[in-house]
């Protein structure tokens, strides 16, 4: 079984007021490791056997047009096994 992770985030140029909530946050709650943060988004799609070029087109093109807006976000896709 293999495990296909696709990471959003905000492209760097658009404000990310949830993440500068979180890094607001952190300090008044005794945190002070952190210098900023940005919030993104995580999926995990499970499939069985190693996905093929084709499979991995297609979840490319699903990243791109379902799980991410182009516009203001990025993406990375990874396989786990």
């Amino acid at each position: 079984m293999a495990k296909i992770v696709v990471e959003v985030m905000l492209k760097p140029e658009i404000l990310d007021p949830q993440g500068q909530a979180v890094g607001s946050a952190l300090p008044r709650l005794g945190f002070t490791f952190a210098t900023s943060v940005r919030q993104g988004k995580r999926f995990e799609i499970e499939m069985v056997g190693d996905p093929s070029e084709s499979q991995m087109a297609d979840i490319q093109k699903a990243a791109e047009t379902l799980l991410s807006n182009p516009v203001i976000e990025t993406y990375v896709v990874k396989v786990e096994k």
